[in-house]
């Protein structure tokens, strides 16, 4: 092995194959001789350690690797040289470190090749490293990692629970997560499979949820109830949104767990006392219905039966009185019980409707269509099957305030001529509708301030199973309709 001559360093000659000039161009290209020295160096290896080319040419290798490295440097040599390898697979590492003119020092990545030159009929071994400047690389590598460490730590003071699994198993869980499963470190969830986290009635839907979030579909999460099991024998409630995570393959999927425990324990005291509510609210208005009925019955029975008794003890007295002056005078007093009879007889009817329990609901109704006609000065047309549908006396009552209130609110507020009742039966539901001519309902109807009629006919519906819809029909004017089912409102059958 020989060195390569005054004349080839002098001149910075040599032959190199064309794909390594075409390379030489893109890359840094140090060529040096069997004593590290540097034969040949291209613009871009050049640049990269600050020096000219010119400057290079015949200084030992060594002056571009930092003082503490050149002995692991003459190490690597050493090994390549006795090992006779014609390459060596990329190099990188704390000990593959360059030194630029100004006295900084980089990390460099290096593939060494072994040359045979041929010179004057010579024959010399030099080697060549292509260089890579991996500065660049490492801030990106420390940029990434300071991020991934920023996104760590807000997803570990995120308040709500965050898993990421791959292929069904955890390999990532917040501090949330923790929290929520009752365990001391995140190590004990780290590798479990989801399904042992959670009880087994949730594992089928979990499941179907967990492959309609593969691929990503929507941008909005896909949420899955279930219940989560804890160490300490507690469950908890909890709903899952899943979504695949861009850029992880097919398996990996973040899951955001919300404990809603409280939450639906609250939902189920509310909806007991709404229930509670209701069932006082149904026992009052029973109540009060009872108090109106037994007060009509009163007035019809005993302030009627002596007002009654009243006018034929006058018409005895007119009869026995003499004279123009007292007949006027009885005959005033006469027409004055009348009207009180014609007043007690509204007011009774008004509290509890008598021939509702003389005469049955269709008569009720009609007699309090033909009252609203009357009063109101419009159109009332009713529409009744030929017998009264099968209701117990608190579902009658109940029917018979909804068409009195469903008049009052066309009085009121629909500026109507003309409207129609109608109630029909089906067999398994008795359907009472309501309609008007008028300027139909307003938006939020129900919520409007002064409209608590309408409010209290949909609580009479629910308290009876079913329910109330408000809606304005094609051709104007405004409809109510209730729906009550027959199996919560027939009287019961005596055996």
């Amino acid at each position: 092995m020989t060195a390569l001559p005054a004349a080839a360093l002098s001149n910075g000659f040599f032959d190199l194959p064309s794909e390594m000039v075409a390379g030489a161009s893109r890359e840094a290209v140090v060529l040096v001789d069997a004593r590290q020295c540097i034969v040949a160096i291209n613009a871009a290896a050049a640049r990269m350690f600050g020096h000219a080319q010119p400057d290079l040419l015949g200084r030992p290798l060594s002056c571009l690797i930092p003082d503490g490295l050149r002995d692991v440097h003459d190490q690597h040599v050493q090994h390549f040289t006795a090992a006779q390898q014609a390459e060596r697979a990329p190099l990188h590492g704390e000990a593959l470190q360059g030194l630029r003119a100004d006295g900084q020092v980089f990390p460099v990545e290096v593939v060494v090749s072994r040359l045979e030159l041929v010179l004057d009929g010579q024959r010399h071994t030099c080697f060549m490293a292509m260089m890579c400047d991996l500065s660049t690389q490492h801030g990106l590598r420390s940029e990434v990692a300071m991020l991934s460490e920023r996104v760590r730590t807000v997803l570990d003071l995120t308040p709500v629970a965050i898993w990421i699994v791959d292929d069904e198993q955890l390999v990532y869980a917040n501090r949330a997560a923790v929290h929520l499963f009752g365990v001391s470190d995140r190590a004990q969830l780290i590798g479990r499979s989801i399904y042992t986290l959670l009880h087994a009635s949730g594992h089928v839907p979990l499941r179907s949820h967990l492959q309609s979030a593969r691929p990503v579909k929507s941008a909005t999460p896909a949420v899955v109830s279930g219940t989560l099991l804890r160490p300490d024998g507690q469950t908890r409630e909890v709903d899952i949104a899943t979504s695949a995570l861009p850029d992880h393959g097919q398996t990996v999927l973040q899951m955001v767990i919300i404990d809603v425990t409280e939450s639906q324990r609250q939902a189920r005291e509310q909806s007991l006392h709404r229930v509670e509510l209701r069932r006082l609210a149904a026992s009052v208005v029973e109540a009060r219905e009872e108090e109106r009925r037994r007060i009509a019955r009163e007035l019809h029975d005993e302030l009627g039966q002596r007002l009654t008794a009243m006018k034929m003890e006058l018409f005895g007295l007119r009869a026995e009185t003499p004279g123009p002056g007292g007949n006027g005078r009885i005959t005033s007093m006469l027409e004055m019980v009348d009207s009180t009879v014609a007043a007690l007889r509204r007011i009774a009817a008004d509290l509890r409707p008598l021939m509702l329990d003389d005469l049955g609901l269709n008569a009720a109704i009609e007699w309090l269509a033909r009252d609203a006609a009357r009063r109101m000065d419009m159109e009332v047309t009713v529409q009744l099957g030929t017998e009264d549908p099968p209701l117990g006396p608190g579902a009658d009552i109940a029917l018979y305030r909804m068409v009195q209130e469903a008049l009052t609110n066309v009085a009121r507020h629909a500026n109507a001529t003309d409207v129609r009742i109608e109630l029909r039966q089906s067999a398994d539901e008795l359907i009472l509708t309501v309609r008007d001519n008028g300027h139909g309902f307003p938006d939020r109807s129900m919520r409007q301030d002064g409209r608590y009629g309408l409010l209290g006919m949909r609580e009479r519906a629910i308290m009876l199973g079913g329910q109330l819809d408000l809606d304005n029909p094609p051709g104007g004017g405004a409809r109510i309709t209730v729906h009550l089912p027959l199996k919560q409102t027939r009287k019961k059958e005596t055996p």
